[in-house]
């Protein structure tokens, strides 16, 4: 019983305070990404897991997906005036500076 207690509140103490949760594969892809950018090592597995923790705290996961997706959309190739939906929209655009403004403070407090 006291192994099952134990367990729950050591959930809790990982549930983000500003109940922004983001699915375990989203946190993953951001930290492996971040890792692959700046160097494979423990110290930049922290840092890059700071950072994700610091972007949901500013970010709800489906804005972070919005901008996310946009992003990607807008750096593959081919897309030519097709890729304009995932550019030009205010709401696009808006997802983005969001996004990098909390990727700028992930990075003031993780880096």
């Amino acid at each position: 019983m006291r192994i099952v207690a134990a367990a729950g509140l050591a959930v809790l103490a990982a549930a983000p305070a500003s109940g922004h949760d983001y699915p375990t594969a989203a946190r993953a892809d951001y930290v492996l990404g971040c890792m692959a950018a700046n160097g494979n090592s423990r110290l930049m597995l922290e840092k890059c897991a700071c950072a994700i923790d610091a972007i949901a705290e500013q970010l709800p996961f489906e804005r972070y997906e919005e901008a996310e997706t946009a992003l990607r959309m807008q750096a593959a190739p081919n897309l030519g005036e097709r890729g304009a939906v995932f550019r030009d929209p205010p709401e696009i655009r808006a997802a983005i500076e969001a996004l990098r403004e909390a990727q700028a403070e992930a990075n003031l407090r993780c880096f």
